[in-house]
């Protein structure tokens, strides 16, 4: 988990210095979910590049575990079924079959799922069962094959939306924690949740001296990381 207080206070620290401009809570609201995102989608970028290398293979155990944060399991789901609201990404399925144990599911990408059915299951070699069955997703609606059985679901599920909350005393707005909802993303995150979150605001302000901070303390923490 990361502050979101404490990344609020470095973003407001680094856009007020030399009068680079102020960040609202609104602002910095709308900003910090968008920045959460972007960074959870870099790790599915970055981790097959890292696996890549044999030299970064330190590297590549750090993204691991900044992912496993976010892996979850469902509670046994049905065929036909929706994800559920949480599901950002599929890892993979597991039938839990009638003696007990656990077959790993296929994926199948296709279009038309009734088609795909039909020709697959006309093909002795290939017709799942439930000791090879598959699945696919069609609009956000899980089908399996075998349709009837016990599955479930590992994924990375989607981070809850993080707010700076706070209350208004004297004409300024001051943290209140009851009301705030911190990252959900590993702590060495912090920087780079500032760093974005400057960049963002600059964007949306017009204000390119927050771009050029934010696009700098970036360089720097690099050039800091390669050494």
């Amino acid at each position: 988990m990361v502050s979101i207080d404490n990344v609020y206070q470095k973003v407001l620290a680094l856009a007020n210095k030399e009068q680079r401009g102020y960040v609202t809570p609104q602002e910095f609201n709308l900003f910090a979910d968008q920045a959460q995102m972007e960074i959870l989608e870099q790790y599915f970028y970055d981790l097959p590049q890292y696996k890549q290398r044999v030299s970064d293979g330190s590297i590549s155990e750090l993204v691991q575990s900044k992912i496993e944060i976010f892996k979850s399991w469902t509670a046994s789901i049905t065929h036909g079924a929706s994800l559920p609201n949480d599901v950002y990404r599929v890892n993979f399925c597991v039938l839990i079959s009638t003696d007990g144990n656990s077959y790993p599911v296929e994926k199948m990408d296709r279009d038309e799922p009734n088609s795909f059915h039909a020709t697959i299951n006309n093909l002795p070699l290939l017709k799942p069962n439930e000791r090879r069955p598959i699945y696919s997703i069609v609009q956000n609606k899980i089908i399996f094959d075998p349709s009837s059985g016990s599955y479930k679901i590992n994924y990375i599920k989607k981070p809850t939306t993080p707010k700076w909350g706070y209350v208004v005393i004297g004409g300024k707005a001051l943290y209140n924690s009851g009301e705030s909802t911190d990252f959900e993303l590993h702590p060495a995150e912090e920087s780079e949740l500032v760093y974005r979150i400057l960049a963002f605001a600059g964007i949306t302000l017009e204000k390119p001296q927050l771009v050029q901070t934010a696009a700098a303390l970036e360089g720097a923490k690099q050039q800091q990381e390669k050494a």
